[in-house]
């Protein structure tokens, strides 16, 4: 039996062999051709953290090309999303992407009752955008279709090839990156007055050039469309240009289907003999996908309907989109749900078939693998897919260092002090603090709801031994210090719902650079003993990049 499936894998390869071909040709929309002022455009505003509204999150914040293209914090406990029942820590649970801590319109923290005061977390994982640029239909339930209309104005702009397009400007009005009721034309109005790449650091060559010329947004807009007008329609085809240069065709699969039979080893040839056997129906060569949807069997569909959710079919209930495996050995956990930790238990998943039967894809069955074979497979996705120009961040798969990634200009120092039932308050303190920043700010959260509290702001570090009540002081005290008196929303006389913030516009004021400031928050608490509770502290050094 093992020597007729090695046979059967060998003249597997061998068909393929004959068969092959390189990639097709990027679909390019005729109303959105390729030029490079676009495309460094789209480059710069792809790792552009000020479309974020809190000056956090750029669409590489969830899309790294070491990673695959995906998001290389999908691991992260904060990276959790609770599924429908809302409960952490059941089976139900997603390994999503992190936005921004909700707010409103103003940027006030607001509690949105599932993360507060943590980041909002999406209900999928984040797809590659590397490779991307094929598909007909993008996001996991293929909700961004091929038709791209105007976001201000609804005009359909491109009738066929804008998938990309369409994918492009919704992240940046969601929660994953924008507050309630702001949306991708804030983005825009925000672009206009902002320094491009203000956050970022170890830029490419080609985008310092491009910023060296054109050292405002209006002016890298005026360059790629002709005059200087920022609008979403622009936005989202600057970026779609720069996705569609994301072709990752140089991986030891390709030399190997050009005639370099040492590009895989015996082991990965084995594994794609099994690959040619049992996946190709989905993920076929020589994008390794069908581009199609469907249910593998992964959760039930009651969890997340899927691609039902778009086309209203209930045929659809629990569809995904098929990813394509080029880089597949970088994108761990896998499956929307990040159901998978590492590939391995990928490999093991579909040896079984799946999971769940509801609405279960027919292609889905046990695949009766040997361990050897398993290994096989396992080894060829693993490394026979891999761009290492991808993996090691090099042209055109090169970027800048995002801010997020660097040691913070904010530190977190001193312990918290519970008030009523125990429950500690909880210092907010997560934005750059960027001189000439739209957005600012430091809350609290967790504390006694309804209840009364002081924001302190000092020049100074914290002296020993300083208390009020029975809580400590982490700041320094003298007559500059800045007491801001705030009310707690949030139901009151309730522990760990009260919240609050200061959300103030940061002068570009060139002495700030440098400037340190230690921050703190008091609850007046009667729970507490000696009726007070207290935050942990944070100093803050402002910077003007």
């Amino acid at each position: 039996m093992k020597s007729s499936l090695r046979a059967a894998a060998a003249l597997a390869l061998l068909s393929v062999l004959v068969a092959a071909q390189g990639l097709p040709a990027v679909p390019v929309p005729p109303q959105n051709p390729l030029t490079p002022a676009k495309i460094i455009l789209g480059k710069i505003l792809f790792f552009e953290e000020q479309v974020g509204r809190d000056n956090t999150t750029a669409c590489a914040t969830c899309h790294i090309h070491e990673v695959g293209g995906g998001d290389p914090r999908a691991l992260s406990p904060l990276n959790l999303n609770p599924g429908p029942d809302g409960l952490f820590g059941t089976a139900d649970d997603v390994r999503g992407s992190r936005g921004i801590i909700h707010c409103d319109g103003n940027g006030n923290f607001t509690n949105d009752g599932v993360f507060f005061p943590n980041p909002q977390t999406t209900g999928r994982k984040a797809p590659s955008a590397v490779g991307a640029a094929w598909d007909n239909e993008t996001f996991w339930d293929g909700r961004a279709g091929p038709s791209f209309k105007d976001p201000v104005t609804l005009q359909v702009l491109l009738p066929l090839f804008g998938a990309l397009e369409s994918q492009s400007v919704l992240p940046p009005a969601s929660g994953e990156m924008s507050c309630q009721g702001t949306g991708i034309q804030t983005v825009c109005n925000k672009l206009v007055n902002a320094r491009p790449m203000r956050l970022a650091s170890n830029l490419p060559a080609d985008i310092q050039t491009a910023i060296a010329t054109n050292p405002t947004y209006p002016a890298l807009f005026q360059a790629a469309f002709g005059d200087p007008a920022v609008t979403p329609a622009r936005f989202a085809m600057a970026i779609a240009s720069y996705e569609r240069t994301l072709v990752p065709d140089q991986t030891p699969w390709d030399a190997f289907m050009a005639g370099n039979t040492s590009a895989l080893t015996p082991n990965q040839q084995a594994g794609l003999g099994l690959f040619n056997i049992h996946c190709t129906a989905c993920h076929a060569a020589p994008l390794f996908t069908n581009h199609s949807f469907h249910n593998i069997g992964l959760r039930p569909p009651a969890e997340d309907p899927g691609r039902q959710n778009v086309t209203g079919d209930p045929a659809d209930r629990g569809k995904f989109k098929t990813p394509g495996l080029r880089n597949v050995g970088l994108r761990a956990p896998y499956f929307h749900n990040g159901g998978a930790v590492t590939l391995w238990d990928a490999v093991e998943f579909y040896n079984r078939g799946g999971d769940f039967g509801d609405n279960r894809d027919t292609l889905m069955s046990p695949l009766g693998l040997t361990h050897q074979e398993k290994l096989d497979l396992h080894d060829f996705l693993l490394h026979g897919l891999t761009d290492a120009r991808v993996a090691n961040a090099l042209p055109p798969f090169d970027r800048p260092t995002l801010y997020s990634e660097l040691q913070s200009q904010t530190t977190i120092y001193g312990a918290r002090y519970a008030g009523t039932n125990g429950v500690a308050p909880r210092l907010l303190a997560h934005m750059p603090p960027m001189i000439g920043a739209d957005r600012f700010g430091v809350g609290l959260a967790n504390g006694l709801g309804g209840a009364l509290a002081v924001l302190g702001v000092s020049v100074l570090p914290p002296i020993p031994g300083l208390t009020i009540g029975n809580a400590p002081l982490w700041i320094g005290l003298d007559p500059s210090t800045l007491l801001v008196p705030l009310v707690l929303s949030g139901a009151p006389g309730t522990p760990g719902v009260g919240y609050a913030s200061l959300v103030p516009v940061l002068p570009d004021t060139p002495a700030l650079d440098g400037v340190s400031l230690f921050c703190q928050a008091i609850v007046v608490d009667p729970g507490a003993p000696g009726g007070f509770a207290s935050t942990e502290a944070a100093e803050i050094t402002f910077f003007r990049p």
